[in-house]
């Protein structure tokens, strides 16, 4: 049985997954079909008044692209520890010619507020509506180690998606 949380309460969970493998970031493509992609990076605060997660994808994946088009994305956390492998290959591999949940054997289970499914075997969800996407433009990072540590001498830098958080609860079952 699922069990709601106050978005702002379970932050060390997210934290440690974060520093530590990741989460899951799902959001469908232009076609309806679910792509799950690894962060390592987000963050969750106020923006515009309104409990917000915020993601940042480089613009060369074709995450950015579902992103682009979507009206909402999910976060899913897994317990601590577990997941690993599944972390890898969809932090590895493209969506644009694979099905990432099934390679990973992930399975899609419907969300409460939005059509982006929550990955099933995860232990914490965030449930987002899309709220704003922007470029993270090159003359605007003030930190030229960021611009090396990061390859962005290309240009191909970031883009922050920020979220409006709809729903947050934990999966207690998929812990195991």
């Amino acid at each position: 049985m699922d069990q709601d949380f106050v978005w702002k309460d379970e932050t060390d969970l997210l934290w440690g997954a974060l520093s530590s493998g990741g989460a899951f970031l799902v959001v469908l493509d232009p076609h309806g079909k679910p792509n799950p992609m690894t962060i390592g990076w987000g963050q969750i605060g106020i923006v515009w008044s309104r409990p917000a997660f915020t993601v940042l994808v480089r613009q060369n994946r074709y995450t950015y692209e579902c992103l682009r088009a979507a009206e909402s994305f999910t976060v899913s956390v897994p317990a601590p520890g577990k997941l690993k492998d599944e972390l890898f290959l969809c932090g590895t591999k493209s969506g644009r010619s694979l099905d990432k949940f099934r390679a990973a054997g992930l399975t899609p289970r419907a969300a409460r507020l939005v059509h982006t499914p929550i990955v099933a075997e995860c232990l914490a969800h965030y449930e987002c509506r899309l709220l704003a996407r922007t470029l993270v433009a090159l003359p605007d990072v003030a930190d030229p180690e960021i611009v090396d540590r990061f390859s962005y001498t290309d240009g191909n830098t970031h883009a922050a998606f920020f979220g409006e958080i709809l729903a947050t609860y934990t999966t207690p079952n998929s812990a195991t």
